[in-house]
């Protein structure tokens, strides 16, 4: 089974200027029809954002899927006493050491880990702040030939790498369409690179 992996949160005030461009609604929307579109052929890893791991969990009791075969959940030690209560529910969590007082080199440590994974097909990348671009950059140095996806209407750090890599351009920086966008990007794409 190909694994896809999703980079996504809901930017914060304060953590830059992510949040003037985001839609924390569109990001739950695109998240949801990610998974609707490719749940069932394709694995998905993610990192333990806060934001997002109560969305999975709930997205995937929706649709009626069995976590250990359809979610690979990333989480650092670091962030041991502050784990959404969600996590618990995920027996397919893959823990990375932390680094002792070192938020950043801890989350390094995750990145490296989870983006080097060798059945990782495509990237989706979905709001988010810094962290989103750093999950993009290292992504591209693991699988340069790999298809990525910035959603970019939800907004967010998202939308700058659509526009600083010219991902997408126009009208396209706006569709709402997720389930169109995801058939039109990944649909094609995961079949012909099936792993």
């Amino acid at each position: 089974m190909s694994e896809i992996f999703l980079s996504a949160s809901v930017p914060l005030i304060g953590r830059g200027t992510y949040h003037e461009t985001a839609n924390p609604f569109l990001i739950q929307c695109a998240v949801r029809e990610l998974f609707i579109a490719v749940i069932r052929r394709h694995r998905i890893v993610w990192g333990g954002h806060p934001a997002i791991t109560p969305m999975i969990w709930s997205i995937c009791e929706d649709l009626g899927v069995d976590y250990s075969q359809s979610v690979i959940l990333y989480q650092s030690m670091f962030f041991k006493d502050a784990f959404p209560e969600e996590h618990k529910n995920f027996q397919n969590v893959v823990f990375t050491d932390a680094v002792p007082n070192d938020r950043a080199a801890s989350l390094l440590v995750m990145r490296e880990k989870m983006l080097s994974r060798a059945d990782l097909s495509a990237a989706v990348f979905i709001g988010g702040m810094d962290g989103v671009e750093a999950e993009h950059e290292i992504f591209r140095r693991f699988h340069p030939a790999a298809k990525v996806l910035p959603v970019s209407s939800p907004g967010g750090a998202a939308l700058n790498l659509a526009r600083e890599h010219g991902y997408f351009t126009g009208e396209a920086l706006v569709d709402v369409d997720f389930a169109q966008l995801f058939h039109a990007h990944l649909a094609g794409h995961l079949a012909s690179n099936p792993s």
